[in-house]
């Protein structure tokens, strides 16, 4: 694998997700910042999920799935219409498609911002699920980073 990275100017890995990307405040992504993606990537894909969810509601909560990612992208913009750069944003498990902010019912939670370097764009509908996005990235991935933040109520 690469040394692929993703980082953010908001927050330091580990550190709290400043409170104005909350699913209730202003619900928007925070910046994001992409490096070392493989010379081999043909796309990427970002997951944003809550594995602390699973006690709560009962499953890993999908807060942003966005697939075909321009491999050349170099940073994220807070508030990103992946939409205007030919990337597809599935559906959240808020049931809304593209991003939904932290929303931790109970605690603190931790939250995973995943990105991948797949050898090939992903040929998926707009409706795949996390399972089907990652069943269909098996064997294309060439790089993976990750960023962690916290968030509570």
């Amino acid at each position: 694998m690469a040394d692929l990275q993703l980082t953010s100017p908001a927050f330091e890995d580990g550190a709290r997700i400043p409170e104005e990307h909350g699913y209730t405040a202003e619900n928007v992504n925070p910046p994001l910042e992409i490096s070392g993606v493989p010379s081999s990537a043909e796309s990427l894909l970002v997951v944003v999920d809550d594995p602390d969810a699973r006690e709560p509601a009962g499953q890993i909560w999908d807060h942003w799935v966005v697939w075909n990612v321009d491999p050349d992208r170099e940073s994220i913009p807070e508030g990103w219409d992946p939409s205007v750069d030919d990337a597809v944003a599935g559906e959240n498990d808020y049931g809304e498609t593209g991003g939904g902010g932290p929303n931790p019912p109970d605690r603190e939670h931790t939250y995973r911002f995943l990105l991948y370097a797949l050898d090939e764009p992903l040929d998926l509908a707009r409706d795949a699920t996390k399972d089907d996005i990652y069943d269909a990235a098996e064997g294309c991935v060439v790089g993976k980073a990750n960023l962690e933040g916290t968030y509570a109520p």
